[in-house]
């Protein structure tokens, strides 16, 4: 005999027999749950002494797990009365209409308790509770689309303002190359802040800032080929870079 197996059919069967009974489960410490469950062992074990086919075990242990939609939040809870309230949801939901009201309690409603303490209301009274919460989660999610719209066109807008810049100062990738092969080559220091990238077909320059105010530093990748050099520092050169390398992060 499998007593563990024995043991959980017996819970199940108490509390749905509770359930049944009065739409309410008692608490498994209470004398009232723990009589039941002592009748429900014993006639699990009986079933099991006799080896009877899983058909003839309770409809609980039986019964095919609810139907449940893409997104929707797992439950939390006992096992037991998970099981339960995935049922008792899949059932109310599909007596909701709404689809906004379907969505929010699928996802956001994920205590089992919530589902069986609300199980014997009708879905019209279910739904009139239900709705100063809706509410505050609609204002909210409304709040949070306005925050996230108005972020994002104050991101447009700021990328329009870099480009425009850049277009006004003239500022290329090439143009940018062409200033720093022209610099005069410094000796070697170690790098620091990375001003901007530039790459290009054939060359990819990285360019830093170094401990040395007035020292800038290029690695240099063309082809197979790597190098490392320093240039003098020039403003109007790092400005552009600046720019340029705020333009990349924008677009």
């Amino acid at each position: 005999m499998d007593l563990k197996l024995a043991r959980e059919e017996a819970i199940e069967a108490t509390n749905r027999f509770f359930w049944d009974k009065s739409g309410l489960v008692p608490d498994q410490d209470s004398d009232e749950w723990e009589d039941e469950y002592r009748r429900q062992f014993d006639l699990a074990k009986k079933r099991h002494v006799a080896d009877l086919p899983a058909a003839k075990s309770p409809p609980v242990a039986a019964a095919s797990p609810p139907e449940e939609e893409p997104g929707w939040a797992a439950l939390s809870g006992p096992p037991t009365q998970v099981r339960w309230a995935a049922a008792l949801r899949a059932d109310r939901l599909k007596e909701i209409g709404d689809p906004g009201i379907r969505q929010w309690l699928a996802t956001t409603w994920t205590k089992s308790k919530s589902w069986v303490d609300t199980s014997s209301l009708e879905t019209a009274i279910f739904l009139k509770r239900i709705e100063p919460h809706y509410a505050q989660y609609r204002k909210q999610a409304d709040e949070r689309a306005r925050l996230l719209a108005a972020e994002r066109q104050a991101k447009a807008a700021a990328a329009d303002e870099i480009r425009r810049q850049i277009e006004e100062a003239a500022i290329s990738v090439e143009g940018l190359i062409e200033l720093i092969d022209i610099a005069d080559r410094l000796p070697v220091l170690p790098i620091k802040t990375k001003l901007a990238e530039l790459a290009t077909s054939e060359r990819n320059l990285r360019v830093f800032e170094t401990d040395d105010p007035v020292v800038l530093m290029v690695l240099e990748k063309a082809g197979p080929s790597r190098g490392e050099y320093a240039i003098e520092r020039d403003d109007g050169l790092v400005a552009d870079l600046r720019l340029y390398a705020r333009a990349l992060e924008v677009s």
